[in-house]
């Protein structure tokens, strides 16, 4: 039952988050739909926490949370054709749209209205938010919002005309231009919009959908005899600022439709360098480089606080386009040297590339003295500069250096994973080195290599793992458990690989229980216990990822780490204390003995401390800490204190696990 119960809190998360990657609404429904996405992109947090509760859900609770489970698919259905189904068809049918939106949020209100907040173990802060939502949902009830009168004057008008010769040229200017149909590309989704609903009706698609086609062609018509260019970004007033170039198809005049998932959100242009940010959203780099430069520090999409303002190159997707690219006989977007950590080519000479040539021969030659030599000149030039590492790739080296991984000479080893992990610094080579199969002879370094090599390799895992995907693979290859080995036997330069690398494996929820299970928590203990290990920063790191699973909740609190945690909160870094306080809140979830060891310890007053002067995060953590002793113990806080600290306590925001993390410094190889 309680897993049944826990996969049920879990959909609601999936599907509000599916809601939330829905966007670009039609501009007939676009207030309405943004504000109903919005208002459930809030209610993740409650979901979120009680998920994370070891307090079973009332009866009445569950079943107003299945109703609310259906509720949203709804609502995520309504939303889909919002954003993607015909413009013609929801200005034309307005009413009746409008009529299914109102039905949709009333059964929203009405199973969040089934909800006993009381009984749920989930902080102030979070009702608040939710009856925020509730009161939202009734005051939209008895508002009704005037329809554009002349829009439905222009498509009344046009619609019901047959004789093309008396069609008003202005009302179809006006038409084109309120529903965004002003070049080939909206066109073209239209016409798909429009098909789509035929199909669904079995090829019988009746009069007014044959109207709605009539209409269209009369745009176009209009739209090609007037010459009009959608594709112009300065086309629509409230459009944002182009980031990068449309593309277009010479061959025959049309523009191939662009898949949502390629536009950029910001631009709403084909993405030419996609980067991730901390929250998982992709955009493309010069556009979200300019929404940084001007200040924001929150996602675009989102509305979530940024974690930090790394930006991760989305690998998986930059091919997909190209492939895409490919595909419609067009020209790839170029994306601008100047956004590149290395180049596309490389400026080395002839000469160089001739050396080049040379070594990589007496790789593949089979001799061991050879191979021992090559490998160490490619590791040392891969070291030194871009040009170097972009024309080793080129040259074909990687395929030949993860061969050399196996060899039984541990010298050749140590050169081939450290100059795979120097060629990795360059983003384009870490997609090589992981088609090239690089990951099992990593791992085989990882767990038989010499000191030096399993560092190195470590390091290597790190730097692949900065993709997304990258992530799972790795995780499945079994490389969790040498990585905790090396955390507890390495040097200090090899614990901090391994550390980096685990951390970052680990944001990938299916990554932390293969940690628990190969010891990682007694491991992280030790560090933190030990004098001088200098791991304190990222222990504490990993235990704040680690602490959201249910395995490693179970683990650190058999490590007895209550008394560290505590002690950190006291006399700790602002971030190391951060994270204590997001790891004991975790503990404390259900558990009361860990709350009553913890207020023993005299942990209450450096929380009011941590409330008062911490991080944002450090401050929402101290509160929840504070509000659920008052519940358990009473006046433990003064109920005004309590109340004062949550209210400067910054709001709280649905946050991706990398959120919670530390800054990781970028390894750079031997």
């Amino acid at each position: 039952m309680e897993e049944e119960n826990g996969a049920l809190i879990q959909s609601l998360i999936d599907v509000v988050n599916e809601i939330a990657w829905i966007s670009d609404f039609r501009h007939t429904v676009k207030k309405q739909y943004c504000n109903l996405s919005r208002r459930l992109k809030l209610l993740i947090p409650m979901f979120e926490e009680i998920r994370d509760s070891q307090e079973p859900v009332p009866e009445d609770t569950l079943k107003a949370l299945v109703l609310l489970k259906e509720g949203l698919e709804s609502a995520k259905k309504l939303l889909r054709f919002g954003s993607e189904g015909s413009k013609i068809f929801l200005a034309i049918e307005r009413e009746q749209i409008m009529n299914k939106f109102n039905e949709v949020t009333a059964r929203l209100e009405q199973a969040l209205e089934g909800i006993a907040y009381d009984k749920l173990d989930i902080s102030d802060e979070v009702k608040e938010q939710v009856e925020l939502v509730l009161a939202q949902f009734r005051r939209a009830k008895g508002r009704a919002d005037v329809p554009d009168s002349e829009l439905l004057d222009d498509i009344s008008a046009l619609y019901n005309t047959s004789n093309d010769s008396s069609i008003d040229q202005d009302r179809l200017r006006r038409l084109s231009e309120k529903l965004q149909l002003l070049g080939i590309s909206d066109l073209a989704q239209e016409s798909i919009a429009l098909h789509e609903m035929v199909t669904a009706t079995d090829g019988d698609p009746g009069q007014s959908i044959e109207k709605m086609a009539g209409l269209l062609k009369k745009i176009k018509d209009f739209v090609q005899t007037e010459n009009l260019e959608m594709d112009d970004p300065g086309r629509e007033k409230n459009s944002p600022a182009s980031c990068s170039g449309q593309i277009s198809n010479d061959k025959n005049n049309k523009a191939p439709i662009i898949p949502d998932d390629f536009r950029c959100p910001i631009s709403l242009e084909l993405m030419r360098d996609p980067v991730i940010v901390s929250t998982g959203q992709t955009y493309e780099r010069s556009c979200i480089e300019k929404w940084l430069e001007s200040g924001h520090g929150t996602c675009p999409k989102t509305q979530q606080k940024l974690s930090s303002t790394t930006l991760t190159p989305n690998y998986v997707l930059r091919s997909l386009i190209a492939q895409w690219c490919e595909a419609n006989g067009i020209e790839p977007p170029k994306r601008p040297s100047s956004a590149r950590p290395c180049r596309s080519s490389s400026s080395c000479s002839p000469a160089e590339r001739t050396k080049i040539d040379i070594l990589l021969c007496k790789l593949a030659s089979g001799n061991p003295e050879d191979q021992r030599s090559a490998a160490g000149e490619i590791r040392l030039l891969a070291k030194r500069n871009a040009d170097n590492r972009v024309a080793i790739a080129e040259a074909g080296a990687i395929p030949l250096l993860v061969g050399l991984l196996s060899t039984p000479d541990s010298r050749v080893q140590e050169h081939a994973v450290t100059a795979l992990l120097n060629l990795s610094i360059c983003e384009d080579n870490k997609g090589s080195i992981i088609s090239s199969g690089a990951v099992p002879g990593i791992v085989l370094v990882l767990k038989k290599g010499s000191m030096e090599a399993r560092e190195n390799a470590a390091a290597t895992l790190f730097s692949l793992s900065v993709v997304d995907e990258n992530k799972v693979r790795i995780g499945a290859s079994g490389a969790i458990p040498p990585l905790v080995t090396l955390l507890s036997e390495g040097t200090q330069r090899g614990k901090k690989d391994a550390a980096t690398a685990l951390f970052n494996l680990c944001i990938y929820q299916g990554n932390k229980g293969k940690a628990v299970r190969a010891g990682v928590v007694p491991t992280l203990m030790q560090l933190l216990t030990e004098p001088g290990t200098g791991m304190v920063d990222e222990a504490l790191a990993i235990l704040a990822i680690l602490a959201s699973h249910s395995e490693g909740k179970a683990a650190i609190g058999s490590a007895k780490a209550v008394p560290v945690l505590v002690d950190v909160i006291g006399t700790g870094s602002p971030r190391n204390r951060e994270n204590a306080a997001a790891v004991l809140v975790h503990l404390c979830s259900g558990d009361e003995q860990h709350l009553v060891e913890a207020r023993d310890l005299g942990v209450v007053s450096s929380l009011i401390d941590l409330a008062r002067s911490g991080t944002d995060r450090g401050k929402r953590k101290a509160a929840q800490l504070l509000e659920r002793m008052n519940r358990l113990f009473e006046h433990a806080v003064h109920p005004e204190e309590i109340r004062v600290l949550r209210l400067q306590a910054p709001e709280s925001r649905p946050q991706n696990q990398a959120s919670q993390s530390t800054s990781t410094t970028e390894v750079v190889g031997s």
